[in-house]
């Protein structure tokens, strides 16, 4: 393991050049320091792009001090403060740290969604389908239904259960197109029942989204979703599904 930490350390170096770069809490710029030559940049932005990594790649608990002695001991070939076998122990310690507090946030998630959805469900003008989706109908619409290879045009504007804006296609002010069947199977389930024109409102249970899997940090693991979605028009006609 920690051989693949310092494999990714070394890619974030040689690979992250043109990055941008964020910066870490509690440090300022050296005022002493010039970058005169080609060299110096080079070293600054290997430095800059290594700390941009870090942070992308969500460490916990930088220490930047710490950062800069180890590269320094390296370079100048002293003895380390920390040995391999204790990197291995801090690294598997951290390992488990991080999983606990996800594993309490996916708990928490799930049962915040399944009372959501259970309060929700028994409101007036709520369908709950077999598999748990939830809608409700904002607009009927008189065209034609998609299939599951159909390719169509939505808007969309996505929200956590909390209110929390994920993804909105009506807020970048531009209609998305997908296969049906590309999508989470949530929206491959709504957009089935959906006839072009109508706009309806979906309560998308996390096992009907992305799971325990969080597609980034906008989305964390085991969440319901809302969505409000219009089917504005089915682009595949040849496999349009006519309305009933």
């Amino acid at each position: 393991m920690i051989r693949t930490f310092y494999l990714i350390f070394t890619i974030l170096v040689v690979t992250l050049v043109g990055c941008d770069g964020k910066k870490l809490e509690s440090t300022k710029a050296d005022p002493a320091l010039t970058l005169k030559t080609d060299e110096d940049k080079l070293s600054y932005g290997v430095g800059l792009n290594i700390g941009s990594g870090l942070v992308q790649q969500g460490l916990p608990g930088i220490n930047t001090e710490a950062i800069f002695q180890g590269i320094r001991d390296s370079i100048d070939g002293a003895e380390p403060m920390v040995d391999q076998k204790e990197l291995e122990e801090v690294l598997g310690r951290l390992r488990d740290r991080e999983q606990a507090k996800l594993t309490a946030i996916m708990e928490e998630n799930a049962a915040k969604g399944s009372a959501f959805l259970t309060e929700n469900g028994a409101r007036e003008g709520v369908v709950t389908t077999e598999s748990g989706l939830q809608y409700e109908v904002m607009t009927k619409g008189d065209g034609a239904t998609p299939n599951l290879e159909s390719v169509v045009k939505t808007h969309y504007h996505g929200t956590l259960i909390d209110g929390t804006v994920f993804d909105s296609s009506v807020d970048r002010g531009e209609p998305t197109q997908f296969a049906v069947n590309q999508v989470i199977p949530g929206w491959t389930e709504a957009l089935q029942l959906m006839t072009v024109g109508s706009k309806w409102r979906i309560y998308v249970p996390s096992e009907l989204a992305y799971g325990e899997m969080s597609p980034g940090p906008a989305i964390p693991p085991n969440s319901t979703l809302i969505f409000d979605v219009e089917l504005l028009e089915i682009l595949d006609q040849s496999k349009e599904k006519a309305s009933e």
